[in-house]
């Protein structure tokens, strides 16, 4: 059996830092889809070269679909947007429960070797949070490719389908797997408690893994067989624990951010950390704080982490991360490079998008 135990780096030197920057885009009196909120987007370019946000946009009864708002720039920096439609809605009925809907929260990666936006996002269905996947060409229309079906390892002793899942994020580029093959690798974020399934059933641990809080995971999927097809991308393997709560900032859970960038020190990967109590997992109102901060992953093993911040680089400050649906929220979910700057977007208390600059600390 193997140890899944992840122990400290042995470095807290992240050399990034974030300056907020301000609030891009709030809820638009009237729009029934964004009556409670607009948050936690992805990004990505139209063919064109347009950069556009993919925002999560919540209707009344917390139903979520996925935006397409154009950024404004101002002397190249992001003040606005434009909206620009719905790209997805819960229209699948696996998107669909019986008391629940939503397509929430999605990532995108432009990944060039497949010449695609990859887009992973959590499909609110009859049995909860599920995470699936989508490609687009150019950010408008998207083709499902279904939820991810994590392979059955033998040595976990468990099946990661079973269980909740959040936070997916793919590399950019191929990375290797453990074998050394060329892979797609995924970062995602099981939640291990099915209390909330069945009342009484409790913490399932996978083998090896004896700390229940959510935290980082990989998954990989060799390049060669998605080339042949592409539907393989969903169906992921080799899964290894990255990273969990270390620090009293994320002392719940942690979770992947936007998708990692390739950086001079290894990759950049920007997450959450959550402090403060949780009774109910799903409910929208918690007492609790979200804050941003980072980690290094080894290039040649993106399993291992490198370094990681053992303070937040943002931490909620302002009315508009303090004050929202879910207060005290800072959520980062992309970035994006202008001009040769480096931005990160966030949600703000689950009602409001802002955006930091990301700078190289000196």
């Amino acid at each position: 059996m193997n140890d899944r135990t992840t122990g400290s780096t042995g470095s807290t030197t992240v050399p990034y830092r974030l300056t907020r920057i301000g609030v891009v885009m709030s809820p638009l009196a009237g729009e029934a889809n964004e009556a409670e909120g607009v948050l936690n987007p992805a990004s990505g370019r139209t063919p064109d070269g347009t950069l556009h946000l993919l925002p999560r946009l919540v209707a009344e009864g917390n139903v979520s679909r996925v935006g397409l708002a154009e950024v404004v720039l101002e002397d190249g920096v992001p003040t606005g947007v434009e909206r620009r439609g719905v790209v997805l809605a819960p229209d699948a009925g696996w998107e669909r429960g019986k008391n629940n809907a939503g397509v929430e929260d999605p990532r995108t990666t432009w990944i060039e070797a497949l010449g695609l936006h990859v887009m992973s996002y959590v499909a609110y269905g009859p049995l909860g949070p599920k995470p699936a996947l989508a490609v687009s060409k150019d950010l408008v229309t998207w083709e499902r490719l279904g939820p991810i079906q994590f392979a059955y390892q033998a040595d976990l002793d468990t099946d990661l389908n079973l269980f909740p899942n959040k936070d997916v994020v793919h590399f950019p580029e191929p990375v290797p797997g453990p074998d050394g093959t060329p892979c797609f690798a995924m970062l995602h974020r099981p939640m291990w408690d099915l209390g909330w399934f069945r009342p009484g059933e409790g913490v399932h641990l996978p083998a090896g893994v004896t700390d229940e809080r959510p935290g980082i995971w990989i998954s990989y999927v060799p390049v060669a067989e998605v080339e042949k097809d592409l539907s393989a991308l969903a169906r992921p393997r080799d899964h290894r624990l990255v990273a969990l709560s270390e620090h009293p900032w994320e002392e719940l859970k942690i979770g992947a951010g936007p998708a990692p960038i390739r950086v001079e020190e290894g990759w950049l990967l920007i997450h959450h950390g959550v402090s403060g109590t949780i009774d109910d997992p799903f409910a929208q109102q918690q007492k609790v704080s979200y804050a941003a901060g980072a980690m290094i992953l080894d290039p040649q093993d993106p399993s291992r982490i490198l370094a990681r911040t053992d303070e937040p680089l943002m931490e909620p400050e302002t009315e508009e991360e303090r004050s929202g649906t879910v207060p005290n929220v800072v959520f980062p979910t992309a970035i994006e490079e202008i001009d040769g700057v480096r931005y990160v977007f966030y949600g703000m208390a689950d009602a409001h998008i802002g955006v930091a600059r990301l700078d190289r600390a000196e």
